[in-house]
């Protein structure tokens, strides 16, 4: 899969790769602060942006996605940066292809699977919601942005969460609004967008220690608890793991230019 891409400055090649309903631009401010000192790669993955569409969405196809991505620009070892969903995908990534990685940046994410309710219910429920408005909304009803942020009050009461996803609109040949995003296939794939890495599979020691990595958190959010510091040092087993202060989920749109310092502190020789 031909994935959409823009690319900046230049260095050494630092890949980027954003969080479920997002896409390449929403990390475009942060892209141009770090393209002073690295080549970077803004990426939309699969179903998301301006890349194509597909009717599969597992951490499996991403990853892949990614693999074709450094072999068509051939790029031997990046720096890889992810959020959300993107984090996961460089978490998977890095598990099967460690000698491609030259560091690993995940941000506000954990490797832990997000959708056993006694584990972490409230993030598949919002997910649930948010994709069954999506999916639900016949857009050719509506004349114009507001009249579907209105539609979709109804089911997400979060004006922050709505403007994030009215992003996604685009108009078609015909003027009428359509979704970037492949809203029926990530329906499909939601528990597989949930999924995380088995620990299982790094214990006794054969956690990867190749390259050096960062988690970087949300003061606000709940996405990595302090009970999760476990498994991604199972995984991991020399990361590190930093809060960004007065930031949640959004950490790149809420604290971009301390999300920069901490990127370049950490990324930079």
């Amino acid at each position: 899969m031909k994935l959409n891409y823009k690319k900046l400055g230049k260095g050494r090649p630092l890949l980027i790769l954003h969080g479920l309903y997002g896409a390449s631009d929403n990390w475009l401010t942060i892209a141009k602060e770090l393209s002073n000192n690295f080549t970077v790669y803004i990426i939309d993955q699969r179903n998301h942006g301006d890349s194509p569409h597909a009717n599969s969405h597992t951490y499996q196809d991403l990853k892949e996605d990614l693999l074709e991505f450094m072999n068509d620009h051939k790029i031997e070892k990046a720096i890889l940066l992810g959020h959300s969903m993107g984090g996961k995908t460089v978490m998977f990534f890095a598990a099967d292809h460690p000698e491609r990685v030259s560091s690993l940046l995940v941000v506000d994410i954990a490797p832990k699977n997000y959708s056993k309710i006694s584990d972490y219910a409230p993030q598949t429920i919002d997910h649930s919601c948010i994709v069954k408005a999506m999916l639900n909304l016949d857009l050719s009803l509506y004349k114009n942005r507001t009249e579907i942020d209105a539609k979709l009050t109804e089911s997400i009461t979060s004006k922050r969460v709505r403007q994030f996803l009215l992003k996604n609109l685009k108009r078609d040949e015909n003027k009428q609004f359509i979704w970037k995003l492949n809203i029926k296939t990530i329906n499909d794939y939601l528990p597989q967008i949930m999924d995380g890495i088995d620990g299982d599979r790094f214990a006794e020691g054969k956690g990867i220690t190749a390259f050096p990595v960062l988690f970087i958190r949300g003061e606000k959010s709940n996405y990595i608890s302090d009970n999760d510091h476990n498994l991604i040092r199972t995984i991991f087993p020399k990361a590190e793991i930093t809060t960004i202060p007065n930031a949640g989920h959004w950490v790149h749109a809420e604290q971009p230019k301390l999300l920069v310092k901490t990127v370049e502190y950490f990324a930079l020789d």
